[in-house]
């Protein structure tokens, strides 16, 4: 029997051996094996068609005794000998002429040191909006094929815009970390679908679910970074609290300056990819005031001379063409869609200087935010990593904003209301503290014209280069032998993913999970790192560009391109052309670097060829079927935890539940009943909120007594709390015991932002009645949440100090809520502008 034993082990010894070095057909026989197989010390560079890789069978000995076996241990995954680590960056909503580094004004010398130490890349592109360009970048998959034709807040039924990165498609993240690399993401995400924010999950589409190990960052377009809508990993955090003078963009960069150290301590011969993608210089526009500080007077001149003076700088610099034209400004010509911005002579002297201190606020961010990245960078250099370090820095995820209305905003909310317009007395009001906690701000739309120099239009708008033209550079010491060269070649953001797999010698994997995966759909640029191919025609053949019916096509030096029929700032309030009557234009880029000289009626055969193109790649990537309902697609209905419910209830303390998996009182009847219990003593504190110092309301006790107060944007607050009773008695703080606070509000409609009648009563005694003018119509929060028993980030108001918690007991919160009282056109109108909030 024992000898039997014995035969069966060492056949079982044999058989794994041969699978080890390759003598069957596993997935496992590519794989190269080093140092002593079964080893503590023994790792594995495998083939990467297949991830993870299948466990490979015992190869040790296994007898009765331990003392008569042989153990073993399965290799350690490393990547290919050599292989870099990776340091991906990418800043948000900042066009060509933002940086420094491709002529703007605004001094960027982390940046600079990227591109004095490597390349500055000339003709890079984005898709115009940020989670579309976010998708592409991590998946080096057109955005349309990875369900990303727009943010996931507009998503649809159809493959190209469900918001859902699939299973097919497995990202960098996933790529890198399955082949032995510590993978993180620092900053924004915005590329989980709307409706999988909350606690609830599923979290497969979440950093963590997409191949990276750490997460510390936001999940959706924007957030205050005073206090920021923050997730570590799958849990919410509150860093400030307690930290005064504390902002994000630092935080950020601490944090990943921590786990950079950390890693170098723990496994110092690990290599890393690091995805820093801060939300400098997205809305709300906040950086600290040393930095505003920094600006002060130096856009006085106005956006007309800055773009002359970022035009001159990028000839000097070399990163525009000698022969290059500056597009003209947009009067009202035909050629931009009637699209007119006004001069800055026009303006009052109050508007300049209001408007100019937007622009000082925006330059102070950006610089801002470069000047941390550059802490990141030297924390790679301090920590003896920079030499063997492929550094990619991206100067935007789109062109820059236009969604900061003609005039600007102290508080983007309004905008997003469809308040384009504020009093000019009551903007001045902020002219001191604009960029600080106590304003959520955004720049004139001619400032962000400017700062696209030289091209045409902005964000949104992917038919022109203002809205997908990105300044880049890469660093790879000892990689790139044209130390500060430039790159004329065309590419696209689907090209940084087949870049770093070049780089580190990994291969797209063919299986992740069993499932099969598409193909990338981008090109490696690593064959610009040569100096013998600085000027070789680029690989990055053909290009398609779609953005909400605004849409373009590059091949081989030419790209025609749709003339937006409408400006994004103007939010869709003009009539929708159909998606086939746009006008198309036609340039020779090759000769034409800013898309000035259209030559569509000149060359009609070549625009027919162009047209033909886009379609054929359309229906290659998922583009179809085209929509310019654009913004209108939020009334889409899609998956949601709470979709059809007019009744929630809830107990205890309950914070951090997102906008979109709570009641939303907007234009409509509601009625919150509050049962709660007062201990001995009294109690004061949160009993429900939802929004903060921009906009929401509050439900709550203070020094005992009922208060609810609504902040309508900051504009003004409308009040309820204890009057006179009917009995000609003033109400008193609440005595111990069972109460019930109730607020019914009866609203004015049909049509957004009505006005209405609240009432407020405890016990069923009136204890307040109010008609107001207006409500907030179409987005009360972006990065504030629905908290029940306490209140997180901003307060509605000033009468308490963070977090208030309730110290009573909720014994059960009850909305009940009416039908919306909306006409048809009026959701279609609310979906167009709530849009502009969620890119």
């Amino acid at each position: 029997m024992n000898v039997i034993r014995q035969k069966t082990v060492l056949t079982l010894t044999v058989v794994a051996l041969f699978i080890m070095v390759g003598f069957c057909t596993a997935p496992a026989r590519a794989q190269q094996i080093n140092g002593v197989p079964g080893s503590p010390s023994a790792t594995v560079i495998l083939d990467g068609k297949q991830l993870p890789p299948p466990p490979m069978p015992f190869g040790g000995v296994i007898k009765e005794s331990a003392k008569d076996s042989t153990p073993w241990w399965p290799p350690r995954v490393v990547p290919p000998k050599g292989a870099p680590n990776i340091l991906l960056i990418m800043t948000d909503d900042q066009g060509y002429g933002v940086s420094g580094t491709f002529g703007g004004v605004i001094p960027t010398p982390a940046m600079d040191r990227i591109a004095n130490a490597g390349l500055r890349y000339t003709e890079f592109h984005s898709t115009a909006l940020c989670s579309p360009t976010r998708a592409a970048l991590i998946t080096g998959r057109n955005h349309h094929s990875v369900g990303y034709g727009v943010i996931g807040e507009l998503s649809t039924g159809y493959p190209g815009y469900d918001s859902v990165i699939g299973p097919d498609s497995a990202t960098i993240g996933t790529m890198l970390r399955d082949n032995g690399y510590s993978t993180s993401w620092f900053g924004k995400d915005h590329n989980i679908p709307a409706f999988q924010y909350s606690a609830a999950g599923p979290f497969d589409q979440w950093p963590v679910g997409e191949g990276f190990q750490y997460f510390y960052g936001f999940l959706g377009g924007e957030t205050d970074q005073w206090t920021p809508y923050l997730y570590r990993n799958t849990t919410p955090v509150f860093p400030w609290v307690g930290k005064s003078g504390y902002n994000l963009t630092t935080d950020l960069a601490d944090d990943a300056i921590k786990y950079i150290s950390g890693l170098n301590a723990a496994a110092p011969d690990k290599p890393f990819f690091v995805y820093y993608v801060p939300g400098g210089t997205h809305s709300p526009h906040q950086p600290t005031k040393e930095w505003i500080d920094k600006f002060k007077g130096k856009f006085d001149t106005g956006y007309e001379k800055l773009r002359e003076q970022i035009f001159a700088n990028q000839k000097r610099l070399g990163v525009i063409p000698a022969e290059t034209q500056l597009t003209p400004w947009p009067d009202g010509q035909a050629a931009y869609g009637g699209a007119k911005l006004p001069r800055w002579d026009s303006l009052s002297l109050l508007q300049k200087k209001l408007y100019a201190r937007e622009a000082e606020v925006f330059a102070a961010y950006a610089a801002y935010t470069d000047r941390e990245i550059g802490r990141v960078i030297q924390e790679v250099q301090d920590e003896g990593k920079l030499d063997n370090t492929l550094i990619i820095y991206i100067s935007g995820d789109n062109g820059t904003s236009a969604e900061g209305t003609l005039e600007g905003t102290y508080n983007q909310m309004t905008a997003y209301n469809g308040i384009l317009t504020l009093p000019l007395p009551l903007q001045l009001l902020h002219y001191a503290d604009w960029g600080s906690d106590k304003t959520y701000p955004h720049m004139s739309v001619a400032w962000s014209w400017a700062f696209d120099t030289p091209f045409k239009w902005t964000k949104q708008v992917a038919s022109h280069f203002g809205g997908t033209r990105q300044g880049m550079a890469i660093s790879w010491p000892g990689h790139i032998t044209d130390v500060g060269g430039i790159r004329p070649q065309f590419h696209h953001v689907i090209d940084i993913v087949p870049t770093i797999l070049e780089a580190t010698g990994i291969k797209a994997p063919e299986i992740v999970n069993g499932i099969k995966q598409k193909p990338i759909e981008g090109v490696s640029m690593a064959y610009t790192f040569d100096k013998a191919n600085a000027n070789a025609p680029s690989k990055h053949e053909t290009q398609y560009f779609e953005m909400v019916g605004n849409r373009a096509i590059y091949h081989d030096g030419w790209i025609a391109s749709t003339t937006p029929p409408a400006a994004p700032w103007l939010l869709a309030t003009g009539k929708l052309t159909d998606v086939n009557d746009y006008n198309w234009e036609l340039y020779h880029i090759t000769e034409d670097y800013s898309q000035n000289n259209d030559l569509a009626s000149k060359m009609p055969d070549k625009l027919k060829e162009m047209q033909a193109l886009f379609l054929t790649e359309a229906a290659k990537y998922q583009v179809l079927p085209l929509d310019n309902t654009g913004f209108s697609r939020l009334l889409t209905p899609r998956p949601s935890a709470v979709a059809g419910r007019t009744v929630f209830t809830y107990k205890g303390e309950n914070t951090n539940i997102p906008v979109g998996n709570a009641p939303s009182i907007l234009d409509k009847d509601y009625t919150i009943t509050a049962e709660v219990t007062i201990p001995q003593g009294g109690a004061e504190g949160m009993i429900v909120t939802l929004g903060g110092r921009f906009g929401g309301y509050g439900l709550y006790l203070l020094k005992g007594k009922p208060v609810f107060d609504y902040n309508m944007l900051d504009l003004t607050h409308y009040r309820w709390e204890g009057g006179v009773l009917g009995h000609g008695l003033t109400a008193e703080a609440l005595k111990p015991g069972k109460h019930t606070i109730v607020f019914d509000f009866k609203y004015d409609g049909p049509g957004p932002g009505k006005g209405g009648t609240g009432v407020f009563t405890v016990d069923g005694n009136e204890i307040a009645r109010k008609k107001i003018p207006h409500t907030i119509p179409l987005l009360m929060s972006i990065d504030e949440t629905f908290d029940v028993g306490s209140d997180t980030r901003t307060a509605v108001n000033d009468d308490y100090k963070l977090p208030f918690r309730f110290t009573g007991t909720i014994d059960k919160l009850t909305f009940n809520l009416g039908p919306e009282q909306l006409t048809d056109s009026d959701r279609k109108a609310i979906a167009e502008k709530m849009a502009r909030a969620r890119d």
